[in-house]
C-alpha cells in the first residue's frame, strides 16, 4: 500500500505516534507531512515522539511531492490528529500546502481520505465541514476511544482508535480487539 499519513497542530500526538508504530513501513510505502504546528505539539506531548525508520518525511511547503498530484497513485491517507481548521480547510478544497492539496487530491482522485479530528466540542460550523467531506466521500473517524478492551494505560487507550484506523484502511491488525459474545470473551480474557 502506499499511504501518506499527514498530522496537523491539534493535540493528539499519541495516535499519530502509535499509528506510525503500527504500520509496516517496510511493507508499505509510507509518506509523512507534519504541519509547523504539528511538530511544535508533537514536541510539547511527547518527549520520545519519533519517526520509524523507512518512513519518508516531507516538508509541508513541498507542492513538489509525489502525492501532490492526482497522477501519482497511492492509495490511502489518514489525517491524524486533524484540528478543526485543516477539516475545514480541506472541506473548502484549499490547497496552500502539501497536507491540504494532498487532502484535496485524495479527494477528487476518490481515494481513501480518513480524517481524525480530535478536537471537541464541535459547533455548527465544524459540523457542517464534517458532512461536507462525508459528502465528498471523506471517511470521518474522530479520535475517540473504546474501551471493551478494558485498556489500562494511554498509549492502550490510543490503540484502540488507531485499531479502528487500520481497519480502514485494510491493514493487518492482529492486536485489535474484536467484539465476541460473553462466552467467547470470558474463555479469551487472561487471567
Amino acid at each position: 500500500m502506499k499511504l501518506v499519513i499527514a498530522a496537523t497542530g491539534a493535540s493528539g500526538t499519541i495516535y499519530l505516534q502509535r499509528l506510525l508504530a503500527q504500520v509496516d513501513a517496510k511493507a508499505n510505502e509510507v509518506h509523512l507531512v507534519m504541519s509547523r504546528h504539528a511538530k511544535q505539539v508533537a514536541t510539547q506531548e511527547s518527549e520520545d515522539f519519533a519517526i520509524p525508520a523507512h518512513v519518508i518525511e516531507h516538508d509541508d511547503n513541498d507542492l513538489y511531492v509525489p502525492f501532490v498530484s492526482g497522477s501519482a497513485r497511492f492509495d490511502a491517507m489518514v489525517v491524524i490528529p486533524c484540528s478543526m481548521s485543516t477539516l475545514g480547510r480541506i472541506a473548502t478544497g484549499s490547497g496552500d500546502s502539501a497536507l491540504l492539496r494532498a487532502a484535496d487530491v485524495f479527494l477528487k482522485e476518490r481515494r481513501r481520505l480518513i480524517v481524525v479530528p480530535r478536537e471537541t466540542p464541535w459547533n455548527l460550523i465544524h459540523a457542517r465541514n464534517v458532512v461536507t467531506l462525508l459528502e465528498a466521500g471523506a471517511i470521518v473517524l474522530p479520535a475517540i476511544p473504546s474501551f471493551y478492551s478494558r485498556p489500562q494505560t494511554a498509549v492502550e487507550i490510543a490503540d484502540t482508535v488507531v485499531w479502528r484506523i487500520l481497519d480502514q484502511l485494510g491493514l493487518p491488525n492482529p492486536r485489535a480487539y474484536r467484539w465476541q459474545n460473553d462466552a467467547e470473551q470470558t474463555s479469551a480474557r487472561p487471567n
